[in-house]
């Protein structure tokens, strides 16, 4: 069973590991979800790292950025390359005109709630073809929408979606799940992340603070409903590796 990463270079090995993983296990709709603030800056070199698991069919997988000029700029910086670079197009030329029989697996790089209907639509193309979602931003509320229209949209696509790989930092804590490993939430306790719960399920909300609140206990200081530990940690250099990486 996977521990909580030390750096992102592992992060994105576990991740990888974790999408094989998940494909040799019959799934096509994957996520692999790295939710820190500054992530979005480094998709174009975590997405150059990533795609290297697929060493040996390199030549059919096919990448999408979210724009011409995302598509433009990996181009430029990557020169040569074995695999596709394509932008999703957000309906110039219709996905089924971007996809082609030779190409077996897509990886779609930073797309957010924008490109929602796109990406719906090329999963749909693709058939049983595996769609891996690279820090993916798809579930904005004000994009969405969170009446009728925003229920039927995770109804009938968002919710198909597996989170192969997740990394979510909280306050002194973590959410996270590698394939095939269940969902777990970790505590910092000093200077170390201790596994404090496995799940099923994704926690969410309420779930999470309660299971923080279960394994830390009420203390005399505490004046919140769901007191967090304050020293930072892991996840803290992490952000500040990523604002380094930024500059």
């Amino acid at each position: 069973m996977a521990e909580l990463p030390n750096t992102l270079e592992e992060a994105i090995a576990q991740s990888r590991q974790a999408t094989l993983a998940a494909i040799a296990d019959g799934y096509t709709r994957l996520q692999v979800e790295l939710l820190f603030p500054e992530i979005a800056l480094q998709a174009q070199s975590i997405a150059k790292q990533f795609i290297e698991v697929f060493e040996d069919r390199i030549g059919q997988v096919k990448m999408f950025f979210p724009d011409a000029g995302a598509a433009a700029l990996a181009r430029r910086d990557w020169g040569e390359v074995p695999f596709k670079i394509q932008d999703i197009g957000m309906g110039r030329t219709p996905i089924e005109n971007k996809i082609q029989p030779e190409d077996e697996i897509f990886l779609l790089v930073n797309l957010s709630s924008v490109e929602v209907a796109e990406v719906e639509k090329l999963c749909n193309a693709v058939g049983d073809r595996p769609v891996i979602l690279l820090i993916p931003h798809l579930e904005d509320a004000g994009t969405v929408g969170i009446g009728y229209a925003g229920r039927q949209l995770r109804e009938r696509f968002l919710n198909t979606l597996q989170s192969c790989y997740y990394v979510r930092p909280l306050q002194g804590a973590a959410v996270f799940r590698c394939y095939p490993g269940p969902w777990q939430v970790w505590l910092e306790v000093g200077d170390n992340y201790n596994l404090i719960a496995e799940l099923p399920q994704k926690p969410v909300g309420e779930e999470v603070d309660r299971i923080i609140f279960d394994a830390i206990g009420p203390t005399d200081s505490d004046t919140a409903e769901t007191p967090r530990p304050k020293k930072p940690g892991f996840f803290t250099n992490m952000q500040r590796f990523l604002r380094a990486l930024n500059r």
